[in-house]
């Protein structure tokens, strides 16, 4: 296929860049008014402290789910839940084929099934090393390592030249399950030519290199042996050769494996499909190992980051119906500390170690972790494979994509572009340069249900969670007059000695009947008006008692 008058390529993200998570990229091609599009990933990142409520949050699709009908496919890279997340809950917007290598359908056609649309999506297996075509572009999946089975990146060609899309990676000499990141094929694309390489950022600040699974393993193995008591060791579930790792160390110490947590049963379900995780006994059930000597028993858990409904939040807060850890036990944290989980890691690691449990990290064992993202000397050395024409960063905060487009110039590369989601690329023809903005907002899944990002439930739960919440009922009889009340409870407000919360609220009774006598008795009739007059004048009231503006909700009943 031959590129026509007109014809452009551009690039699109729609999350992922400007943050970390929430991976949704997307490819263009053909004149402006007749795009064809792939989307690459569709991953969600989780709620926080300013989100209350929220455990999910989406990718907005509004721009690309007005053009639908032009969306080729989605090709998923790898399995996490920040490149994969999204796809049960947007690809009823969307409707397009999915691509994805073995591992990464099974865990997908588990989340599609718990949405009920499985037999919906067309979900097409591609093995690894495998080619894909739609339309104008011809993918080839490229092996690469990362901390979960099955990470590719993508080799996109198009009759403008060829895109690098890079997923997540690393270079692990060793990464025990799967292949060695493909060096040749990398090699062979950068002789071909290579327009565009759009490559992960997180590690970008680190020098040196991210370190291999194997000395991970070493590590476990010498730290697990020596250890009486029970043993929990905490990772990502979804780092298969991580778990296959603990599970071999707590062998060779003579223990058994108990999984704790169904991201564990689901991951581990995963690998066994394709082949992973052999020579290992079958783990145990939870109730099961309570039957074991403390020596006997090592529990793999959820729960690495701090998550309240996690298995290790459980067994921290003494609430696991089966699972249980005190004085003599040890835990161990094989795993990172996710930007913003600060506090719930610190909150769970102190109520461990108030059980008696003695803790293990990577800040005081550096061995037992490494990350699966590439560090400068391996950015170094993909960029000396590929030899891109356009550095595009992306997987990475503003300072992270800004500190890789400074580091590919030093390197050699001639343009660099850091777009923020919603900046349309064009790639080709002619220099890289942004040249539209779509809309590029963010969808939160709240109680099962997806909103919008300002809805006003969520509006109304924050200013809730600062303000604090005020109710006033009052009775009405059919002239107007006050039958019953004003009656105020009051939620999330504070009394003290000198000024009792009960004191208060009599005072804003008396403001609210107040206010309601200084209503014409014509206007009592009207319940609105009733209620707007009680709540302005007790939220005036309540700012005076207690600097805040609470929630004020009125009810006004009549005999």
């Amino acid at each position: 296929m031959k590129a026509q008058k007109n014809d452009e390529l551009v690039f699109l993200p729609l999350g992922g860049s400007n943050e970390i998570g929430m991976n949704f990229n997307l490819y263009g091609y053909g004149p402006s008014q007749a795009r064809k599009w792939i989307v690459v990933d569709l991953g969600i990142t989780f709620g926080d402290q300013t989100t209350p409520g929220v455990e999910i949050i989406l990718p907005d699709p509004e721009f690309i789910e007005k053009h639908a009908k032009d969306i080729l496919g989605i090709v998923l890279t790898h399995a996490h839940e920040d490149h994969i997340g999204a796809v049960a809950w947007l690809w009823p917007r969307l409707k397009a084929p999915v691509f994805a290598t073995p591992f990464t359908a099974f865990l997908l056609r588990e989340k599609l099934r718990d949405a009920g649309i499985l037999d919906e999506v067309d979900i097409t297996e591609v093995p690894l090393g495998g080619s894909i075509k739609l339309g104008p572009f011809d993918l080839d999946l490229i092996t690469l390592t990362h901390s979960i089975p099955e990470p590719n990146g993508l080799a996109i060609r198009t009759p403008l030249g060829v895109v690098l899309h890079t997923g997540d990676w690393k270079i692990d000499p060793d990464p025990l399950l799967g292949e060695v990141t493909d060096e040749a094929a990398i090699r062979k694309l950068g002789d071909e030519g290579v327009l565009a390489m759009v490559c992960d950022s997180t590690n970008v600040f680190v020098d040196g290199e991210a370190g291999s699974e194997a000395d991970v393993r070493t590590a476990l193995t010498a730290l697990i042996a020596p250890l009486r008591g029970k043993v929990a060791v905490a990772c990502f579930a979804s780092n298969v050769a991580r778990m296959d790792s603990v599970m071999r160390a707590a062998e060779a110490a003579g223990r058994r494996v108990c999984l704790v947590g169904r991201s564990m049963h689901r991951m581990s379900a995963a690998a066994r499909s394709v082949g992973l995780m052999k020579g290992l006994k079958e783990v145990i059930g939870d109730k099961e190992a309570g039957q074991f000597p403390k020596d006997k028993i090592l529990y793999l858990c959820t729960g690495s980051q701090g998550e309240a409904r996690a298995a290790l939040a459980r067994i921290a807060s003494g609430t696991h119906p089966y699972v249980n850890l005190g004085k003599g036990d040890h835990a161990i944290f094989s795993s990172r500390v996710i930007p913003g989980n600060e506090i719930p890691i610190r909150n769970l690691q102190n109520g461990l170690a108030d059980r008696g449990v003695r803790l293990y990290t990577e800040r005081d064992h550096p061995g037992i972790h490494v990350s699966g993202h590439p560090c400068r000397d391996e950015l170094a050395r993909m960029y000396s494979w590929a030899r891109p024409q356009i550095a595009v960063p992306t997987h990475g905060e503003r300072r992270h994509l800004l500190e890789h487009a400074a580091m590919a110039t030093d390197l050699q590369v001639p343009q660099t572009v850091t777009p923020r989601n919603g900046d349309m690329v064009r790639l080709a023809p002619g220099r890289a340069e942004i040249i539209a903005e779509v809309p590029a907002g963010r969808l939160y899944v709240d109680g099962g249900m997806v909103t919008p990002e300002n809805g006003e439930a969520l509006k109304e739960r924050r200013h809730a969670a600062f303000n604090g919440v005020l109710t006033v009922a009052v009775v009405l009889d059919g002239k107007g007059r006050i039958a019953s009340g004003p009656h105020l409870r009051a939620l999330g407000l504070a009394g003290d000695a000198d000024y009792p919360l009960g004191e208060a609220l009599d005072d804003l009774a008396e403001d609210a009947e107040q206010a309601l006598k200084r209503l014409p008795a014509e206007e009592r009739s009207l319940d609105e008006t009733v209620e707007i007059a009680i709540s302005r004048a007790v939220k005036k009231s309540a700012f005076r008692i207690w600097a805040r503006r609470p929630v004020v909700e009125t009810t006004v009943m009549r005999i």
